[in-house]
This record gives structure tokens, sequence and C-alpha cells, in this order.
């Protein structure tokens, strides 16, 4: 049977198109700012290939192609579609073909790696959601190097940081180490190394959920499957 004459609940309809969340797609509904057939949508609702769904009096087209990027972000950018400051935003290197969709996550100006671009709002949805536990695994480097205990207290009880504890896997190896966690929170890696007193001189993501750098090059993109 032909997918799209199936019915689709319109909240993941929107995220997918949109490049938000279904609890953020279900807040434009709540406030009446989406129209299916010239009418007002109501939670819950499902469409299908023959409603008419408006945002912003702008027709969302029911087909669209969804593009999934990898990219390796070069120190010195941030994530964000402008610039903070002289840092300029990871944008300037995208092909323009590139240039409307959406990061998945963000890696912070100092840190390099791995980052994933869609306009699938479902697909950065699960990869971010705390729900689906997605590892991401760094490489770090600090200051000095880590006590044994401080090693084992991240890693098996955690440091309380001002918005609740942190906890990951610290791997030594060859005086580099290696940080696995499935988290998302803004600068956790870094602040956590900091409340005992270390500062991180460089975080590089290696890996997110099942996609891997593979030898692409910073500042290089690539096209990823989902």
């Amino acid at each position: 049977m032909d997918q799209s004459l199936q019915p689709l609940r319109l909240n993941k309809f929107l995220a997918e198109r949109l490049g938000v969340s279904r609890r953020e797609a279900d807040e434009l509904i709540a406030a009446g700012k989406i129209l299916v057939d010239d009418k007002p949508a109501i939670l819950g609702a499902r469409i299908d290939k023959s409603s008419k769904v408006c945002y912003n009096k702008k027709i969302i087209p029911f087909q669209t192609d969804f593009l999934y990027i990898a990219m390796n972000k070069p120190v010195g950018y941030v994530c964000s579609r402008r610039a903070q400051g002289n840092a300029p935003t990871l944008y300037k290197l995208l092909p323009k073909e590139y240039q409307k969709l959406k990061t998945v996550g963000r890696l912070d100006k100092d840190s390099s790696g791995l980052i994933l671009l869609t306009n699938d709002g479902d697909f950065a949805f699960q990869m971010t959601h705390p729900k689906f536990h997605k590892e991401k695994i760094y490489e770090v480097e600090l200051n000095k190097p880590l006590g044994p205990l401080h090693q084992q207290m991240i890693s098996d009880f955690g440091v309380m940081l001002e918005d609740g504890p942190s906890k990951f896997t610290v791997i030594h190896e060859d005086n580099k180490y290696t940080v696995i966690l499935s988290e998302g929170r803004n600068r956790q890696i870094r602040r956590t190394f900091a409340a005992l007193g270390y500062r991180v001189t460089k975080l590089h993501r290696t890996q997110f959920g099942k996609y891997q750098l593979s030898g692409l090059q910073p500042g290089k993109c690539a096209i990823i499957k989902p």
C-alpha cells in the first residue's frame, strides 16, 4: 500500500517538516498556529496526502526529501546560524544546498569533531532526547593527569553540578582520555572536569550513536543514511 495514503499524526508530520520536537509541534497546534484544510488543527489530529497544512500562512508540503549530513567541525566555529563575536558559524563551511539544515545538538566553539545536520525533526529528536540514550564518544585532553580517584568518582559515582549529577565513563590510554556519555547537557564534560580542578584542553567528538567521523577531514561534510 502507498505509504502516502496512510494517515499520519500531525505532530509527527510537523516535527519532520519544521525541525522541531513533537512536544514543540503540539505547542504550535495548541496555540492555534497550525491550520488543516483552513481550520485550526486539534491535538491528536491525523492527516494524509489530501490534507492542506499551513503554518505562518504557508502550505507545508506533504512530501519532502530528507537529508542527513555528518560534518567534522573544526575548533573556533559555533553551531548557531549567527556568528558569535569573532567566532564564525559552521554554516560558512557548508555548501549552499545544505544551508537550511539544522544541527542535531551542538558542539561548543572550542570543541571539534562529529556534528550531524538534517531537515528531519523526528530524527533529530530521536538522536538528542535523553530517553533514547544515544552514546557519544569524545577524545579528551586535560591540563594535567587525571587522578585515579577522580576518574573513579566520575565513572562510578558522578560529580554534582549546578544542574544535577554528572556521570560518564572515562577510559585512560596513552596519556589521553576517552569519554563515553549518553547525556547532552551544555558543556557537561568541561564543567565536570572543572568541578574537580581540571581544564579540558581538547575535546573532539568521534562518534554519535552509530555515526562515526570515519576519516572525514576538518571542515568537510558527507551525506549519511539514517
